[in-house]
């Protein structure tokens, strides 16, 4: 199977068994375009183990169904050939695909999951979309057996660095026509055969609106867990810490009542309120508990719980899971991060 054929389904370039790596890392252009040097000699070399005659009168060389991005930030690709279809996801720059078909102005591409149409106005094709595609991709390989030893030398003799386990990505530094290629272990130059590699030309791919929600989602969730650092006090104070958590998130999960200690010690690090923690739980019109004498209650009886103290105990250890917010209410629809029965804002 030739080389040239590689990214129909796809915009990662498979090396064809027995094709050495000075072909294949001969970049993008020795997949999309047929013509290349490096292409022809991998043709000529699988019709040759296949005993195929190749004397007949050449063929035009196919033009590349290689497209790319050609944007500062991001392109609509949408569900039809029209700005008032629905979009299907999201191409950004340096990001490539595959030409499916072409019309009006439009090109329904496949990039990573997304098939869809996009505006010729913001995508290049050809020679141009080779060059781009060059310059951004790169080179990577995955380790295709149990354990691959990393020699410190380009050779079986040489010294080991380490091992890589089986399905390990890396990139490629350097690539060898003895079948080696250079790679980064740990800080140091490493030499892995290619017999025991895949060895892929990678461009990035765009996004579909579902991958794109999921990672915002994503993303929110990583950004409310924060540690700022422990905060040193008594344990009267974090007893009156687990107090208040009890009065106001008595019956939440742990996650409720650990983002009630959180708001307390956001307000503590905060320049708006006052530094202390009974400062701030103190505050006159902050927290209804101590105004109305129950947290003062609860406090004296140790009516508060062992979770209680677990989460006060984890936020005064810097522990977040409500970033920097400062507030909290009975969710009433207002908008903010919801959490059991509370919004936090």
């Amino acid at each position: 199977m030739s080389l040239c054929l590689a990214f129909e389904t796809g915009i990662a370039a498979q090396a064809s068994e027995g094709a050495s790596v000075d072909k294949t890392c001969g970049g993008v252009a020795a997949v999309f375009n047929p013509g290349s040097g490096n292409s022809v000699d991998v043709v000529n070399a699988t019709a040759k183990e296949l005993n195929l005659d190749l004397t007949a009168e050449e063929e035009e060389p196919r033009e590349s169904n290689l497209v790319m991005a050609n944007v500062q930030n991001a392109l609509n690709v949408r569900s039809e050939a029209s700005e008032e279809s629905d979009k299907v996801g999201m191409l950004y720059k340096d990001c490539g695909g595959t030409v499916l078909e072409r019309r009006d102005g439009w090109t329904k591409l496949q990039s990573g999951n997304i098939i869809g149409w996009a505006s010729d106005e913001f995508l290049i094709f050809g020679d141009e979309a080779l060059a781009l595609a060059n310059s951004v991709g790169k080179m990577v390989a995955t380790v295709d057996t149990e354990t691959l030893r990393v020699r410190m030398e380009p050779n079986t003799e040489a010294g080991i660095w380490g091992l890589l386990p089986g399905g390990e990505v890396v990139e490629v530094l350097n690539q060898y026509d003895d079948g080696w290629v250079c790679i980064d272990f740990e800080g140091e130059d490493g030499y892995v055969s290619t017999e025991f590699l895949v060895i892929d030309f990678v461009i990035d791919a765009g996004e579909t609106m579902e991958e794109i929600d999921a990672r915002i989602a994503a993303e929110k969730e990583a950004s409310r867990h924060k540690n700022f650092g422990e905060y040193t006090t008594d344990a009267d104070t974090t007893l009156l810490l687990a107090a208040l958590i009890y009065c106001e998130a008595g019956s939440e999960s742990y996650e409720g009542k650990l983002a009630v200690g959180a708001v307390v010690m956001n307000r503590v690090r905060s320049g708006a309120y006052p530094n202390s923690i009974h400062g701030v739980i103190y505050a006159s019109g902050q927290f209804t508990p101590a105004m109305n004498g129950k947290l003062n209650s609860v406090y004296a009886s140790g009516g508060y719980s062992a979770e209680c103290v677990q989460a006060a105990q984890e936020a005064l250890a810097g522990v977040s899971n409500v970033g920097d917010l400062t507030h909290f209410r009975r969710n009433n629809g207002r908008e903010g991060l919801v959490i059991g029965n509370h919004v936090f804002y």
